[in-house]
């Protein structure tokens, strides 16, 4: 059964499983894992019924897991199912959608790349990580789309050895260094950057952003850097990020951790950030857990020191980060098994306007629930 502290389910949606949901105006749209679900739009005005307004489907071949909507307009990704599978005729990238009828999307254009992964979206630029030509791996790109109609690339970054078609060579094995997640705060753009860590990029002017500082720590950990979420004011007079790895493919030659957990970093001195502290949750045990078992991906909405993270097999964990070198536990939500799955696999987490969070399953099921207590 599930089980719960400081948290209430108040709905429930019994979807395909998701890679990414935001909630927009009382909506909800889901990105999904596996072809051929897309991206599903639900109606949650009442989170008790919730009901769903449309859905789009995709090509086998194609995953489409991540979604952003803002000002009515909504973008998916789209690059090659499964992750990894050699395809040169492979065409990706950003699909984008009118929804300002949420129970009629309309397809708008495509932003054609190799294939997109992750993607923030603040209604006038996009920061992805696109594949593109003559790049190994994915690389940071700022689009703008102010006019949906014909979105730009104005700004690039790579980091070095990437560049390939233009004679560089990398110093790591395969496309182990690349970009994973660009998001803005202010005149600076927080990037993990996988198996390279992260990267703090100056992008005071948008179409040269330049490098500011960076941290990586695999080896000796061998998880790669999944999301740095910054968070956007000082405690104890101090700058900080939260920083979570994703416990995926494990870089080869380190020895076996028992699973990915999540960091807070100081950036007050942002050329030089350094972690202060890690958290990790009661019950995982001490020898190496079979893959997609600890830390995944926290809540990009900062409402407060209470910090929403995806943490796999175990479920949501809220996370008090009030104290940045002691953070603590202090409420989890830990569902069911899906049907389908042989144990949790929550993915991802968001908030609303009216507080309420809503966990994601990458097998099956949408919960929305209630802080209580």
């Amino acid at each position: 059964m599930a089980v719960a502290k400081g948290l209430k389910v108040v709905g429930y949606v019994d979807c395909a499983g998701g890679g990414q949901v935001v909630v927009r105006n009382n909506i909800a749209y889901v990105g999904h894992v596996k072809p051929p679900n897309g991206t599903t739009i639900i109606d949650v005005a009442d989170p008790a019924k919730p009901r769903e307004l449309a859905n789009i489907k995709v090509p086998e071949g194609t995953l489409s897991h991540k979604v952003r909507v803002e000002n009515g307009v909504m973008l998916v990704n789209r690059e090659v199912f499964p992750i990894g599978r050699i395809d040169p005729d492979f065409k990706g990238g950003l699909e984008v959608f009118d929804v300002s009828n949420p129970s009629k999307p309309t397809r708008i254009t495509t932003w054609a790349s190799r294939g997109m992964h992750r993607f923030t979206f603040d209604g006038r630029y996009v920061y992805g990580s696109p594949e593109l030509d003559g790049y190994l791996g994915n690389v940071v790109s700022i689009i703008d789309f102010q006019n949906p109609a014909k979105p730009q690339e104005v700004g690039r970054w790579w980091m070095p050895g990437q560049w390939t078609a233009g004679g560089e060579k990398p110093t790591w094995e395969g496309t182990t260094h690349r970009c994973h997640h660009p998001m803005r705060v202010g005149n600076r753009l927080y990037t993990s950057y996988w198996h390279g860590g992260f990267v703090i990029l100056n992008i005071d002017d948008i179409s040269k952003p330049k490098f500011v500082s960076g941290l990586d720590w695999s080896p000796p950990f061998p998880w790669p850097t999944h999301t740095c979420l910054r968070i956007p004011y000082k405690i104890d007079n101090r700058d900080f990020m939260v920083v979570t790895d994703e416990d995926v493919v494990r870089l080869e030659g380190c020895p076996p951790y028992p699973s990915s957990f999540m960091w807070m970093v100081d950036i007050t001195d942002e050329k030089h950030p350094y972690p202060v502290s890690s958290y990790q949750i009661e019950g995982i045990g001490p020898e190496q857990q079979p893959y997609m078992t600890g830390c995944h991906q926290p809540c990009e909405i900062v409402m407060g020191n209470e910090i929403p993270v995806a943490w796999f097999a175990h479920g949501l964990r809220i996370i008090d980060i009030s104290r940045p070198h002691a953070m603590k536990e202090v409420a989890f939500y830990m569902p069911d098994v899906p049907p389908g799955s042989e144990r949790v696999q929550s993915n991802d987490v968001t908030v609303d306007d009216r507080g309420l969070i809503y966990l994601l399953d990458r097998v099956r099921g949408l919960h929305i629930l209630e802080r209580i207590g």
